[in-house]
């Protein structure tokens, strides 16, 4: 299965449904990938707006 990016929190999955935020609105069509796993900690997190651990892409079109 392909991984979609939701266009709400930018959270990779393949479900049909986004585990982070419960978004049904996914993309195919998206660039780069950072992973979390410590948003408490992560700089990058911060800047990016992440508050869960996980798979997100940089961009969503």
């Amino acid at each position: 299965m392909v991984e979609k990016a939701c266009r709400v929190c930018n959270y990779l999955t393949e479900a049909k449904k986004c585990p982070a935020c419960g978004s049904e609105d996914l993309s195919s069509k998206w660039k780069g990938e950072i992973i979390i796993a410590d948003p408490e900690r992560s700089e990058a997190a911060k800047k990016l707006g992440i508050s869960k651990p996980g798979k997100y892409a940089l961009s969503v079109d």
